[in-house]
């Protein structure tokens, strides 16, 4: 009674609010899963097959209830899934083809059933069932909201109880099957839970906006996550702002296209900013890639460019390390590695330090590693081989690199760099990474 009761007293706006607000979260949780699982247009599908049982439902009643109305929708929308089964069953027709094929079929008597329910002699005008095809939340009554409560409780149920199995058909379908679990009626269930959200979604933000609010809000919330439980609560979390932000700022447009836009917004947001997926973490994290491979090449020009004087560390001309590799920022590489103390320079000169020396040394080591495992079991040319481990070097873990010389230690082809070079406690207290994790 008290839940009827605070309904009953909220405002148009604040009914618009929380049944956009409701329709987002459902959207983002059960688009997750149908995104997952590659169904991410079953919902496109289901949303423009579900027109002709809202006319058929409409014309049955002769009233605009909700309820009556998804219930039509919904038969119409099993029936368009089972016409599609059949289709891809018994035919030689693809399953995109047929999907294209139920979609545009029942797209189109569905409008002409509106376009005659909507004569003035029947009333569907009146009714607003055109808001059906572009959504119109400015109609919400008060029962629509318990429409959504509920079938967003339904859903959020079925969810939480079955997390666990909608997980593995998600990722491992055929391991699911191996232990004996009922995969077909999991995703059935699964495809129920996104036929019922789809069919409340419909006079909100319409037939052909529907698909948008299933796919946006899990694609976006897929690049901030590798986790399912945390891609769920994100793309909840990004279709039930999506909801009230774009109704609030679409005022006066179209709302179900306001709805849309907005989580599209934060679909191009999280493209670009996502922190690691998106496009400034790739050409920031590129960047860094890119700048740590020089400074190991530089380090290990410099150990190679003095291994004949060693343990003595000489001061290398500038011109010989230009020569020996074509920099095309060799003065700004030389004040990263003074600042790093890994070298001393003058004008003319270069010398590595001892913590320098103590880089350069395991820089080339593991180079020579490569090299080697190249050589002995990939087959690659030893001409070529110098400019493979120049790539590779640089991208695996040091457990593989320590793994690869304590094999080769044991077969006797480790080679011997120059002994230990003790450093001074100056130089241990001011030593910085030289590798970015």
């Amino acid at each position: 009674m008290i839940g009827l009761s605070l309904l009953l007293g909220l405002s148009l706006s604040n009914k618009v609010m929380i049944g956009t607000a409701m329709l987002g979260g459902m959207a983002g949780v059960v688009g997750s899963f149908a995104v997952l699982r590659g169904r991410s247009l079953v919902g496109d599908m289901l949303a423009h097959a579900a027109l002709p049982g809202i006319g058929l439902a409409f014309l049955i009643m002769g009233s605009r209830s909700m309820l009556g109305l998804s219930i039509g929708a919904l038969a119409s929308g099993l029936l368009a899934i089972a016409t599609v089964t059949v289709i891809v069953r018994w035919t030689r027709t693809k399953e995109d083809a047929a999907i294209g094929i139920v979609l545009s079929t029942f797209f189109g008597f569905g409008v002409v059933l509106l376009s005659i329910v909507q004569k003035p002699e029947i009333g569907g005008n009146k009714a607003g069932l055109d808001s059906y095809l572009f959504g119109e939340p400015g109609n919400m009554l008060t029962g629509d909201l318990y429409v959504l409560a509920v079938v967003g409780t339904l859903v959020l149920l079925a969810v939480g109880l079955l997390f666990k199995e909608f997980k593995l058909v998600c990722f491992d379908t055929d391991f699911a099957q191996s232990q004996g679990w009922p995969t077909l009626q999991l995703d059935l269930l699964m495809m129920a839970s996104l036929a019922l959200v789809t069919i409340v979604g419909l006079p909100i933000v319409g037939v052909i906006l529907m698909a948008a609010m299933i796919i946006l809000p899990a694609a976006t919330a897929r690049f901030w996550t590798n986790r399912l439980h945390l891609m769920l609560l994100l793309a909840a979390a990004f279709g039930v702002a999506a909801g009230p932000l774009g109704t609030y700022l679409g005022r006066g447009l179209p709302a179900g296209a306001s709805i849309v836009l907005t989580a599209a917004s934060f679909f191009v947001l999280s493209v670009l900013f996502a922190p690691r997926r998106g496009v400034v973490a790739k050409i920031v994290s590129e960047y860094q890639l890119r700048r740590r491979i020089s400074h190991e090449h530089l380090l290990r020009s410099l150990y190679e460019l003095s291994e004949s004087e060693l343990p003595t560390i000489p001061r290398l001309p500038l011109l010989s390390i230009h020569e020996h590799r074509h920099w095309n920022s060799l003065e700004k590489l030389l004040n990263l590695e003074v600042e790093a103390g890994t070298i001393e320079r003058s004008e003319q000169t270069v010398k590595l330090t001892p913590l320098g020396l103590r880089r350069a040394t395991e820089l080339t080591k593991a180079h020579r590693l490569w090299e080697m495992y190249l050589v002995q079991f990939a087959g690659i040319a030893p001409d070529h081989v110098d400019r493979d481990a120049d790539d590779i070097e640089h991208l695996l873990p040091e457990s593989l690199v320590l793994q690869l010389e304590q094999q080769l230690a044991n077969e006797g082809r480790l080679p011997l760099l120059i002994p230990e070079v003790p450093l001074s406690l100056h130089d241990l207290g001011t030593e910085k990474p030289s590798r970015e994790s």
